[in-house]
Formats: C-alpha cells, sequence, structure tokens
C-alpha cells in the first residue's frame, strides 16, 4: 500500500468477486481514480460488526446471491444501525430491503427466491422482464437524496444487469415505513430506496458501476464517496487531488 493510498478512507467491498460479473472489473478500471480506498471483503467474512472495524463506508455490490447472505445482512445492519455511509447496487438494493424488513419491521422470514425458492415470504422475486444489459428510464422521487444527486432532475437513464428486484406484493408494506421508495421505472415499479434520517443509506436497482470510468464518474458514486470523507473527516477535494 503506497502513502497515497494510506490517507484515503477505506470502503469496503462487500460481496465476493467474479469476473463474469460486469461490475466487478470495472470496480477495479476506475477505483483508483476515486478519492477513497476500495477493498474486496468477501461476503462469508464478515461474520460480526467487528469484522467491518476501521472501514468508512461500506458498498454491498452487485453479485447475488452471495456465499453468505447473512455477512452481507450483517454489513447493512451495521451502516444502517450506525451512520455509516452504505451503498447497496443491483444485490445490495434487495439485500437492504430484506435487512430492513427483517430487522426494523419484525418480517423474520422475508428472503429472496434465490436462496430459498419456496420461501413463504418472497421479498425479491424475478423480474417481469429481465433487466441484465439494459438501459431503462428512472423516475426520481421528489425532494428526495438520489433527486439531488442528479441535480433536482425528474427522470434519467441507467444501465441495469439484473434479473430480479421487490416483489410487487410488498411495495404497500415499504411504502408504510420509514424506507423510502427514491426511483421507479416506467410502470411504478420500485428501483431505489434511501433513509432520510442517515448520513447516506440508497440502494439502487440500477448499476452506477457500469457508467463509470476514469475521468467520469458517475454522480452517484460521487456523492457516496464525498458522505464517505465526511464521514472519515476528511476534505473532499483535498483528498481527490492527492490521487492519480
Amino acid at each position: 500500500m503506497t502513502g497515497t493510498e494510506q490517507t484515503r478512507p477505506r470502503v469496503a467491498l462487500v460481496g465476493n468477486r467474479n469476473d463474469h460479473s460486469p461490475a466487478h472489473p470495472r470496480l477495479e478500471t476506475f477505483g483508483p481514480h476515486l478519492p477513497v480506498q476500495l477493498e474486496w471483503v468477501a461476503s462469508q467474512n464478515v461474520t460480526s460488526a467487528a469484522d467491518l472495524a476501521g472501514y468508512d463506508g461500506i458498498w454491498v455490490i452487485p453479485g447475488s446471491p452471495y456465499v453468505s447472505k447473512d455477512g452481507v445482512l450483517t454489513a447493512i445492519r451495521h451502516a444502517r444501525e450506525t451512520g455509516i455511509p452504505y451503498l447497496g447496487t443491483c444485490g445490495g438494493f434487495q439485500h437492504a430491503l430484506i435487512e430492513y424488513m427483517r430487522t426494523v419491521l419484525g418480517i423474520a422470514g422475508a428472503d429472496d427466491v434465490q436462496y430459498d425458492p419456496e420461501t413463504p415470504t418472497p421479498v425479491i422475486i424475478p423480474l417481469v422482464c429481465c433487466l441484465k444489459g439494459q438501459q431503462a428510464s428512472l423516475h426520481l422521487g421528489d425532494g428526495t437524496r438520489l433527486s439531488g444527486v442528479y441535480s433536482g432532475a425528474e427522470q434519467t437513464t441507467e444501465t441495469f444487469h439484473c434479473q430480479y428486484g421487490l416483489n410487487p406484493d410488498f411495495a404497500e408494506t415499504i411504502e408504510r415505513s420509514d424506507l423510502v421508495i427514491s426511483g421507479w421505472d416506467t410502470e411504478g415499479a420500485p428501483r431505489a430506496i434511501e433513509l432520510t434520517d442517515h448520513p447516506f443509506f440508497i440502494g439502487t436497482l440500477f448499476q452506477p458501476e457500469l457508467s463509470s470510468e476514469p475521468g467520469a464518474i458517475h454522480p452517484l458514486i460521487e456523492a457516496y464517496t464525498d458522505a464517505v470523507l465526511q464521514h472519515a473527516g476528511a476534505e473532499p477535494r483535498e483528498l481527490a487531488n492527492t490521487t492519480s
């Protein structure tokens, strides 16, 4: 590790590295150009919050089903309860829904059919239309943090690479909670969530990794890394200038 890397706040990329996931190699392409240090943390290596000590941000990356669902849920809960900036993309969106419904809403059996096809509480199910490698319109909630990422825009177009999403039977349950649905597709299906009483907690079904490259980082990732820097007590511009 270089001296420059040592000055950068650390972000845990929680999941399981896989070259067949389009997002994972891209993270390693543009990651060194971020003002934070991205570090892979295998899902099975997260057995308690202690395994994430020293990280200023948690990013649950695409790649569901993970080797350890419990490890991912532990990481999400740790970020949610302690105020550590959280970003969940694709699988990180899906598992944030599961963790919240289990821990906060008391729906203990909330699950993803990828892990248990026979679950009586299928919160995450196959999408009606597969979004692998697709671009689609995203409608943004007025006044949400996600909308602010896009300078208050009402709509944008994002890149998806996913086959699973929120079961519409549970959308009303989420809408009645403090977990805000901040992005929808053209049919009104939830595609992004956030917590307003958290320094930064956003999950998206779309993958901003896929539309990021050195010198052109997706605005959501920029907003997330700014939150990580703030959490670490660092100055964003100052640290950004130290990166290559």
